[in-house]
């Protein structure tokens, strides 16, 4: 991996370490679908006015279906899943089943006939990696967690196909614009769900931080810098981040909402980071198409 995706990399992998503990906060005043709302309101006021100021969003009309896919596959329907599994899965377990979005990644591009694939290296990478996980979450969930369970597994679902979406057909149109219209539409969509279950009095201090958190770092800078990254490594590898991410999500639920470190724990995430290793390292003469694609996704 280039210098710059190792930069761009690293900063997704904490930027979306965050949001686990930040939902988990926020659902204990706050309906999923409310905080979804508030979360992507954020996002589009900030958004909406500089892709439209950089002229990013009229491109995207000829592109309204393939917008409206990404926007299900990526924000609409995983936020709400995933905030409605917080409220029965501790934010750390959840921020670990997700780190089988490469896995997935995988899956569903060798399955479409894509043009990014891994060598059996980095498969087994990606192979140890999710033994990591598996050793992290398999003694945590108990029967009654599966329902949201299943909800985090759709959520790496649509994690992995909306990387897909952009780099085969979007990627192409200013990336700022995308961004906008996907927080857009959930926020206009949610509207109407969201005021009619708003908490009786003021959500607390702590809710409303993690509230501006979510909409203005986690979600407008997020969005900017993951396109970024993208652009740089490609789709299957972008989703990476996900072997980061569980490691921010463990070490936040672990400090600041107590929640349990365990022996399985450290060696999952051994195995996490060695899969990560493996899955990411680039031989020589992939490498040297960096430059290249760094400069067709120029206009993002």
């Amino acid at each position: 991996m280039t210098r710059r995706g190792w930069i761009l990399f690293v900063a997704m992998g904490l930027i979306w370490g965050i949001p686990y503990l930040l939902i988990k906060v926020a659902v204990s005043d706050l309906n999923p679908v409310t905080l979804v709302f508030f979360r992507t309101t954020l996002g589009a006021l900030l958004l909406v006015p500089l892709a439209a100021a950089r002229g990013g969003l009229a491109p995207l009309l000829p592109r309204w279906k393939t917008v409206i896919a990404y926007t299900l596959a990526e924000v609409a329907l995983p936020w709400v899943l995933l905030s409605d599994a917080e409220r029965h899965l501790t934010s750390s377990l959840t921020g670990l089943l997700l780190a089988a979005v490469p896995f997935v990644g995988v899956v569903l591009s060798r399955l479409t006939g894509a043009t990014d694939r891994f060598d059996a290296r980095r498969l087994m990478g990606l192979v140890i990696g999710f033994v990591g996980v598996a050793a992290l979450v398999g003694l945590n969930v108990s029967g009654s967690d599966l329902t949201a369970v299943g909800e985090v597994g759709l959520v790496a679902i649509g994690y992995a196909v909306g990387p897909m979406i952009i780099a085969r057909r979007l990627s192409d149109v200013p990336g700022i614009g995308v961004v906008a219209i996907s927080l857009t539409l959930p926020a206009i969509a949610y509207a109407p769900l969201a005021l009619l279950h708003l908490p009786p009095t003021m959500p607390s201090p702590e809710v409303l931080l993690a509230i501006a958190i979510l909409g203005v770092v986690c979600t407008a800078v997020a969005f900017l810098v993951f396109f970024a990254l993208i652009a740089e490594v490609g789709s299957v590898r972008a989703t990476m981040i996900t072997y980061v991410n569980p490691a921010v999500a463990l070490g936040l639920g672990v400090v600041l909402l107590h929640e349990p470190f365990t022996v399985g724990a450290a060696l999952g995430f051994l195995l996490i980071l060695v899969g990560l290793f493996l899955a990411t390292r680039r031989r020589r003469a992939t490498a040297q198409r960096a430059p290249e694609l760094a400069s067709e996704s120029s206009a993002m």
